[in-house]
């Protein structure tokens, strides 16, 4: 367990690897003095999942050392690893954990990153510089669901029985009329962020599946439409990275656009033995860790962090990226049900967080999800023009 202590004590000073033994985590009392801070254990890291207890620390000064007994290496791992998945059964239709299923929901701690509020107060504690404020980066993900609506025999039919016809056959004359290929727009909303002190990542997931049920509809891969799309979106600086399946975790046929070391699982259906899974098979940088139904801080945390293990107790190569925000969480009336106003408010609220703890901040706007019954075309660019103002 000294590995995974250090490591998580090391995240919890933001990366202050010279610190780290300034603070003690034991509960011997004869060792304290030895260390600026102790952290006492719970007694539960590396021996038994249990819920964490989240009572806001309140540290003692004893000579002169500073004791913490809200045990913050055990709460931070918890929520780095998705622990509580293993004690919480629930799940929705889609096999999902929500937020509503977490203690962070029903108690509504998603606003606030936790992991890094310990880590400032730690910060504190040993007399050492607060982390700057800013974001360190800025992830714009888009899930390519769809690449084009009617462009394809089913949805072209569909098209028909809603009596859509000229606007099908206008889309099969030029993909640029497909309500779907809204590509062109996101990428020049993405760029008004060019120039920002920090580094801007377009990163547009693409899937590789069958095709059929929750993966409908699967584009051609080996198309005139994928390819055409994937120059656009090289050309203009933005990385492709892999949408995973419904259904499984594999890749159908390796495709060279998508850098399969970025990934993203469809339906953010990314349970704990996906994360297994994917470890394993050389994906480095998973962006699936956001709640589906409620926008915050899933992880606890506003930085990437490498995934642990909660069944094994091992710190994976593989970073997590949490997603902080997601169009259809902020809209749908399953979800969180915001009208274009409180949609907003929520969202600068995360935003301005992220910047204050010194985290990257990772969005997720679908490109099929910007039509006329949305409010999405104009709360994304004013999201943009936002984290613009800001920077």
């Amino acid at each position: 367990m000294g590995d995974l202590v250090r490591f998580l004590i090391e995240f919890l000073l933001y990366g202050n690897k010279d610190a780290v033994q300034w603070v003690g985590y034991t509960e011997d009392e004869s060792k304290w003095r030895q260390y600026k801070v102790v952290i006492v254990p719970c007694g539960q890291l590396g021996q038994r999942l249990v819920m964490p207890d989240l009572a806001e620390p309140r540290p003692e000064r004893l000579g002169d050392t500073w004791v913490v007994r809200t045990d913050l290496v055990y709460n931070s791992f918890f929520f780095i690893s998705g622990a509580e998945e293993v004690l919480v059964s629930e799940r929705d239709e889609h096999n999902r954990f929500l937020a509503r299923h977490s203690l962070l929901g029903r108690d509504s701690r998603l606003m606030t990153p936790l992991i890094d509020e310990y880590g400032r107060m730690l910060l504190r504690l040993l007399g050492l510089p607060m982390p700057e404020e800013g974001l360190k980066a800025v992830y714009l993900t888009h899930d390519v669901d769809s690449i084009a609506r009617y462009r394809h025999p089913k949805g072209f039919l569909g098209a028909l029985k809603r009596g859509h016809l000229q606007r099908a056959l206008a889309a099969v004359r030029d993909i640029k009329q497909d309500p779907d290929y809204t590509f062109p727009w996101l990428m020049k909303q993405d760029a008004m962020l060019t120039g920002t002190p920090f580094p801007v990542y377009p990163l547009y997931f693409i899937k590789d599946t069958m095709g059929y049920g929750f993966d409908y509809p699967q584009y051609d891969l080996d198309g005139h439409d994928f390819h055409f799309l994937a120059f656009k979106i090289m050309r203009r600086g933005g990385q492709i990275g892999w949408h995973s399946s419904y259904y499984n975790v594999f890749s159908k046929k390796p495709n060279v656009a998508i850098n399969y070391s970025h990934h993203r699982s469809h339906y953010l259906r990314c349970s704990l033995d996906w994360l297994e899974k994917i470890s394993h098979q050389g994906v480095m940088h998973d962006y699936s860790m956001g709640f589906p139904d409620q926008a915050g801080f899933r992880l606890q945390t506003s930085r990437p962090v490498q995934w642990i293990n909660p069944y094994t107790y091992e710190v994976t190569t593989m970073v997590l990226h949490p997603l902080l925000l997601m169009d259809v969480t902020l809209s749908e009336e399953r979800y969180m049900g915001l009208n274009k106003e409180d949609a907003m408010t929520v969202s600068r609220q995360i935003i301005d967080k992220t910047r204050q703890m010194g985290g990257e901040l990772s969005l997720l706007w679908h490109n099929s999800n910007l039509g006329e019954d949305t409010y999405h075309r104009e709360l994304y660019p004013a999201l943009l023009q936002y984290i613009q103002t800001i920077a």
